[in-house]
């Protein structure tokens, strides 16, 4: 999927919202991007690798951990001394450590790689390491400070998650599911990207938007993880350098704000900044193309 294809499905879901009056077309929506369709493809993608894999990552593999590490950190420091109790701490925390590095990330690379092979084992390990996270967040945030154990539990309601660390246990466990039942997982499961993008557009609102937020999601999501991308792994190959630069400066996934809407924990407000950042984003890699 390119740049001018992705435009176009959340311009469509923009659309169908403007033309559709009800919510429970888009409702229905999410639940079959969300419990069905957006599962199958986590489990289709983690369950196809396998424990060689995993090890082989390398570089890519280390600097999953150090920017979900660096971005986490810091938006949790500030969430905890500078909001405090709001709500928006979560939020911020989940789009902070969830960047769109499939639907947005993939055809970004592709700018500037003919090979984008490394961005996707970034895409993949970020994905088996923040889906339980981020939704364990959002569980927890949404239920006003609940214990551990019950934002735990309600985090593992989520199918994405339970997909996802199902799928983790078979690699770890070296059980390797045949090609002809995996295959055509990944292939319905991918149907995810499209309508995720559908229901972005459908989503998209400025009512809710706030430039203090815009600043606060671009800070912990883009800017300080391209930075520290850019000054530490600027002598890594260029296939490593530009995967792991456009991957982690991703804005929020829009997966990111269909689990924030799951458990309704300021969603519009996460709506409003992602599309805005989103569309700063590309412009940003545009201009380093055109100019690099």
């Amino acid at each position: 999927m390119n740049i001018v294809e992705m435009l176009a499905l959340i311009a469509l879901g923009y659309v169908l919202r403007k033309l559709v009056k009800s919510e429970e077309p888009f409702d229905y929506l999410r639940i079959l991007v969300n419990d069905v369709l957006l599962a199958l493809f986590i489990f289709g993608n983690v369950a196809s690798k396998d424990l060689t894999y995993l090890l082989s990552i390398k570089t890519v593999f280390i600097y999953v951990f150090l920017i979900i590490g660096v971005s986490l950190s810091t938006s949790y420091l500030y969430g905890r001394f500078k909001l405090k109790n709001d709500p928006w701490a979560g939020a911020l925390m989940v789009l902070s450590i969830y960047p769109n590095t499939a639907a947005l990330g993939f055809p970004i690379a592709s700018l500037f790689l003919d090979d984008i092979t490394p961005a996707i084992l970034y895409s993949t390990t970020n994905s088996m390491i923040v889906i339980p996270m981020v939704t364990f967040i959002a569980a927890h945030y949404s239920s006003g400070g609940a214990s551990a154990k019950e934002s735990f539990l309600k985090a593992l309601k989520f199918p994405p998650t339970l997909a996802n660390l199902l799928a983790l246990a078979l690699v770890i466990a070296g059980i390797k599911l045949p090609d002809w039942f995996i295959e055509p997982v990944k292939t319905i499961g991918w149907l995810s990207i499209p309508l995720l993008l559908i229901y972005f557009g459908s989503r998209i609102t400025l009512r809710s938007f706030e430039w203090k937020k815009l600043l606060e999601v671009g800070t912990f999501r883009i800017a300080i993880p391209f930075l520290f991308v850019f000054l530490t792994l600027r002598e890594a190959k260029p296939e490593v350098f530009y995967s792991v630069l456009v991957e982690a400066s991703m804005p929020p996934a829009i997966a990111a704000n269909a689990i924030l809407a799951q458990y309704r924990l300021k969603a519009d407000e996460a709506i409003s900044v992602t599309f805005v950042l989103t569309l700063l984003v590309i412009a940003l890699f545009v201009a380093l193309k055109v100019f690099l």
